[in-house]
């Protein structure tokens, strides 16, 4: 499944980039402009919002298990997998290669770099490389731990695990963080736009 799903990502990003600077020549930034100020705008006072309300803790409110009419303790219900835990239960190739495909649609740093290379002056072998060499970045966040995996299994698991720790015991804090930064900068940069 995991090569699936680097199989899957690495075919949109390489397609979609090589039929850019071979057939195509679109200029997908400047065609597309900037979006708007207004829209930067609102998006960073959305993000903002979720960001503080993230970080205060305000996101929702708490609730208090249903105490049953006997007035003894709530019956704990066994444990029951997620609908992801159900659905990768059994290998689901095709669903790997749908979820690799939608990863390797382009974003905004992939679209910047097919802009450089469709101003720039470069040779068409030196354009096809430079496709082929940013998706690959793109995908190393996938591509190192699948090496790692098949090099050092136990080692990785492990080191894996703790990531998963750390980030599971810190997600409000990255959450809020991520969300006032981002929100932040929309405004500011929207707001400058503006003026």
């Amino acid at each position: 499944m995991f090569l699936c799903v680097l199989a899957g990502g690495l075919t949109v990003g390489i397609t979609i980039g090589l039929l850019d600077v071979l057939v195509f020549h679109a200029d997908a930034i400047n065609s597309q402009k900037t979006v708007s100020a207004g829209v930067d705008l609102a998006l960073g006072l959305v993000l903002l919002a979720v960001g503080g309300l993230v970080a205060t803790g305000r996101r929702h409110g708490r609730r208090k298990a249903p105490v049953p009419a006997g007035g003894g303790q709530p019956e704990q219900a066994g444990k029951k997998d997620g609908w992801a835990q159900r659905v990768l239960a059994e290998p689901r190739l095709g669903l790997a290669m749908l979820v690799g495909a939608l990863v390797g649609i382009p974003g905004g740093a992939y679209l910047s770099a097919l802009h450089n290379l469709v101003t720039g002056t470069s040779s068409t072998a030196t354009q096809v490389l430079a496709v082929i060499v940013f998706v690959l970045i793109e995908f190393s966040l996938i591509i190192v731990p699948f090496v790692f995996l098949e090099l050092r299994p136990e080692a990785t698991k492990a080191a894996l695990k703790n990531a998963q720790d750390w980030l599971l015991s810190h997600a409000r804090k990255l959450m809020a963080y991520t969300a006032l930064i981002l929100g932040a900068y929309l405004v500011i940069s929207a707001v400058i736009r503006l003026a």
